[in-house]
């Protein structure tokens, strides 16, 4: 018989701890107010005691921030085409979807409010998706592109029109910002 110290066990204790937590703040946050959400309550829904919360995230703002990246790492697959437009036009429709989403706009809304520990993990892989597409163009001897200026431009206003507005960004209403910007970069 194998010593119990090294087995190894397929997920794991902490995987399931995890995958629990993480579906108990998505419950809570489609029954509740964002405001409302507390570690106690994630444990008690979960199912595990309140100090493994407090001991692996540490604060609200750290547990949703994490939910949050683990939700939207690699969640959309960035297009390919062998055109700009059409890569970008695809990818920030699909962007506008999800984000109209409820539950993924109350994950956005919930980390967005937990702080500055918080933050919204979809940032980074958005800008991350958008450079693979902007690099593609560049390494096909397209239009060189800012990322940073091309998601203030794209990105900026479907995020603003999710969390600020009751205006829904709809994946047609995302298509024209990028027909806007792709015009604003011929002109001098």
């Amino acid at each position: 018989m194998a010593d119990s110290s090294t087995q190894v066990r397929p997920g794991g204790r902490s995987a399931k701890v995890r995958a629990a937590v993480h579906r108990a703040v998505a419950e809570l946050l489609a029954e509740e107010e964002a405001e409302t959400l507390t570690l106690p309550a994630v444990a008690a829904r979960a199912g595990v005691h309140p100090t493994t919360l407090y001991r692996r995230w540490g604060s609200i703002a750290q547990l949703l921030t994490d939910v949050a990246g683990s939700r939207f790492t690699d969640d959309l697959v960035v297009p390919d085409s062998g055109s700009l437009a059409d890569d970008l036009r695809r990818w920030l429709a699909d962007v506008a979807t999800d984000v109209a989403d409820p539950d993924t706009l109350a994950l956005m809304r919930a980390t967005i409010g937990s702080g500055p520990a918080g933050g919204c993990a979809c940032v980074e892989d958005r800008h991350r998706q958008l450079a693979a597409i902007i690099q593609r163009e560049q390494d096909r001897g397209g239009t060189a592109i800012d990322v940073e200026s091309a998601a203030d431009f794209l990105l900026g206003p479907v995020y603003y029109r999710a969390v600020f507005t009751p205006e829904p960004a709809t994946a047609d209403w995302a298509r024209t910002l990028v027909t806007t910007y792709l015009a604003t970069l011929s002109t001098p």
